[in-house]
């Protein structure tokens, strides 16, 4: 081969730079696990209510009755706008389109504003807040811990000179604040529980009372507009066509009439109940239970009423509104995880009898795991086979030679064992060298012991073959070696 021949396919060499970050590595895995994204706290939520937009939207689960009024508030202004509106712009003037369109903004802004927002729900306690407050009652009560006595329903404060009950609630497991109810129907304590109205699909409380009076007072302002008009624009169409031919005309103007006339008789009236509750400063809650008396010279006076109508409307719609206490949006937080026992056996703060116990049969298996370790551990024999004469007798307190062939770390077996000393059982026990060639054990009765733990009289094999411990004899010396153990611990 020429010079020039080969450097032609050296000229077409290219060389890429290799990428350390390589997606086939094969110390990476091609498929990942991702990690799971935080849950929020609105999906965990205990109480029986539903959430949407990422919990945004609060709600109660019975919201069938709101759709209702969604459809009667669409359906009656659309009518309205569409048939009568049109006719009372040209005749008479076009203001009249312009407040209701005003009137129909604010009352869906406000019916909203009601349905979906936190109405004052209380966050039900945690476990170590709930066991913490169990054990403040028990100390209080001075209750001992022979039996369970169940905490006190009630607890007492003075509220402007007034005794008010706070009543602990099982569920939450808290003591509710004043005028604090726990709703059946969502499962959760609302601050200032007025009531649940289900045509708004929500509790009404301490931080959406406010847009649900504004709701129903400005429907009802828009049932008796849109009522009145109707009827106006009946009465000038019969005075051109007629009567009949009025309502033929306008067949919406009709419905409109009839939805509106059995509705505002319960509007009117429900706004004006909630605008006696507001200048008394009570709630529907607390009016049907009569907890209160107007009269300020009773003794169960209203301790919440400022003794002004204008100072409780304006405390109830214009103060400021609480921030929501359940922070639904929020991510969870993980656990904080709990320090371990000691291990050492020491009694310490926090630790219990059966941690101790725990750590105590630790200590027991691992020192069986090291006997067995021990014990499964053969003794090699690298020396000429010990005989008869080289084996130290009880009243020798020499150790020469034989022992020197043991190596470090080889405990021997125990020597008190009267049934592997025998003539009787060895016999049994032990087969002849030729059966296992490759391998050369020394038996219990060839291996030294100790000066002084053999018993006197007690008799020694006197033999110049090598022997073996077949797969028998080592389980049964292994099964005795931790019966040995177990009985030292024991005592």
């Amino acid at each position: 081969m020429t010079p020039g021949s080969g450097s032609g396919p050296m000229k077409d060499c290219e060389y890429s730079q290799i990428s350390t970050h390589s997606s086939s590595s094969p110390m990476e895995s091609p498929h990942k696990k991702k990690k799971p994204a935080p849950k929020r706290k609105w999906e965990v939520f205990p109480g029986r209510n539903k959430f949407f937009c990422n919990g945004r939207i609060m709600m109660a689960r019975q919201t069938g009755v709101f759709y209702l009024t969604l459809v009667l508030i669409l359906v009656t202004s659309g009518l309205f706008f569409a048939f009568d509106c049109p006719y009372l712009s040209e005749n008479i003037t076009p203001a009249i389109p312009a407040i209701g369109g005003i009137l129909f903004f604010f009352v869906m802004g406000t019916l909203l504003r009601t349905s979906f927002s936190d109405p004052g729900v209380l966050p039900r306690a945690t476990p170590d807040e709930a066991a913490d407050l169990e054990r403040q009652i028990d100390i209080a009560n001075g209750s001992s811990s022979g039996g369970y006595r169940p905490p006190p329903r009630t607890k007492e404060v003075i509220i402007n000179g007034q005794t008010v009950k706070l009543k602990y609630c099982f569920t939450c497991k808290i003591f509710r604040p004043p005028r604090a109810s726990h709703c059946s129907l969502c499962d959760n304590c609302v601050e200032r529980f007025d009531h649940h109205c289900p045509w708004v699909g929500n509790c009404v409380g301490k931080r959406n009372y406010r847009f649900f009076y504004m709701f129903i007072l400005s429907l009802s302002f828009l049932t008796v507009f849109i009522f009145a008009f109707v009827i106006t624009h009946v009465i000038l169409r019969s005075q051109q066509t007629g009567f009949l031919n009025a309502l033929k005309d306008s067949p919406a103007s009709v419905l409109e009439a009839v939805v509106c006339f059995f509705s505002v008789w319960s509007i009117v009236g429900l706004s004006g109940f909630h605008t006696y509750l507001i200048s008394s400063n009570q709630t529907t809650n607390e009016d049907i239970k009569g907890s209160w008396s107007n009269k300020r010279g009773k003794e169960n006076y209203n301790p919440y009423s400022y003794g002004n109508i204008f100072t409780n409307c304006c405390a109830a719609l214009c103060g400021p509104l609480s921030p929501s206490l359940i922070d639904r949006r929020g991510f969870i937080q993980p656990d904080t995880p709990q320090l371990a026992g000691p291990s050492n056996g020491i009694t310490m703060y926090g630790a219990t009898q059966s941690q101790s116990n725990m750590c105590d049969q630790d200590q027991c298996i691992q020192s069986t795991k090291f006997v067995l370790q021990a014990a499964a551990t053969p003794l090699l024999q690298s020396e000429p086979s010990i005989t008869s004469e080289e084996l130290p007798l009880p009243g020798k307190t020499t150790i020469s030679g034989p022992c020197a062939t043991l190596t470090l770390g080889q405990p021997t077996p125990p020597s008190s064992m009267p049934n592997l000393t025998s003539d009787s059982g060895l016999t049994d026990m032990i087969p002849l060298k030729e059966e296992h060639e490759g391998h050369q054990f020394l038996t219990p009765e060839e291996a030294p012991s100790p000066p002084g733990m053999l018993p006197s009289g007690s008799p020694i094999i006197h033999s110049h073959t090598m022997h073996v411990l077949s797969l028998a004899s080592q389980d049964s010396l292994h099964e005795d070696s931790v019966r040995g153990l177990v009985k030292l611990s024991s005592v």
